[in-house]
């Protein structure tokens, strides 16, 4: 039997703390490129085609998707199959030989290639949080007592001039003491979810030869 590899997109979600109401709220996921569940939709956000001489040299798509756990989001590790969008994008590009880049565009989304598989995927998620649990601030059910991160202090942030601009250039006038609280209350402690990404990483790059990709497969037990 040949396993064929997939293209997979990992999501390390996270919760937002309500400092007012002393609550955990969930955080939603913001857009990532070339990105799909299966069991959802997806939509196009954006498409860039760039030619020469009337013949296409590359092509971008940006895809706004969202993971396909049942109910509202959740502090946990999704593991979605991205193949077969990109096989989709791949035909309409008309691409015979080259290569496709996949990049998630937020920083807490991984892209790897590896087999799919639904108990593989309960693994990951238990390997991954072990390596990097949630804060014991956080309500996450793995969430580890003595587990503290500085990036998940909430209440002394912003702590620079570049994160203080970068507020302001969002929108939250955090010169404004109510402001500022409101932007610590819609904050999410994430710290080990931008951790377990930079371990995995943020794309991946697959030769395309004849308009396929070639990701490759493994021999289990063939006869």
């Amino acid at each position: 039997m040949k396993i064929q590899f997939s293209l997979l997109a990992v999501f390390i979600l996270s919760v937002i703390h309500d400092a007012e109401a002393n609550s955990f709220l969930v955080d939603k996921m913001p857009p990532a490129a070339f990105s799909i569940p299966v069991s959802r939709g997806a939509s196009v956000t954006k498409s860039f085609h760039a030619n020469v001489h009337s013949k296409p040299i590359c092509s971008y798509y940006e895809v706004q998707i969202s993971t396909s756990q049942e109910g509202p989001p959740c502090q946990a590790i999704s593991v979605e199959d991205l193949t077969p969008t990109i096989k989709s994008l791949l035909n309409e590009s008309e691409l015979k030989h080259g290569s496709v880049n996949v990049i998630s565009r937020h920083t807490t989304t991984a892209i790897t290639i590896n087999e799919r598989e639904s108990r593989l995927a309960s693994d990951m998620e238990k390997y991954f949080l072990s390596l990097a649990p949630p804060d014991g601030r956080s309500s996450a059910d793995a969430a580890q007592k003595n587990t503290r991160y500085f990036h998940n202090d909430i209440d002394q942030r912003p702590d620079s001039e570049e994160e203080a601009q970068r507020c302001r250039d969002n929108g939250w006038s955090i010169d404004d003491p109510i402001d500022l609280q409101k932007w610590r209350d819609q904050e999410p402690i994430n710290a080990h979810s931008h951790l377990l990404s930079m371990l995995l990483g943020s794309s991946e790059t697959i030769p395309v030869v004849n308009g396929e990709m070639v990701i490759g497969q493994v021999s289990n037990g063939e006869k």
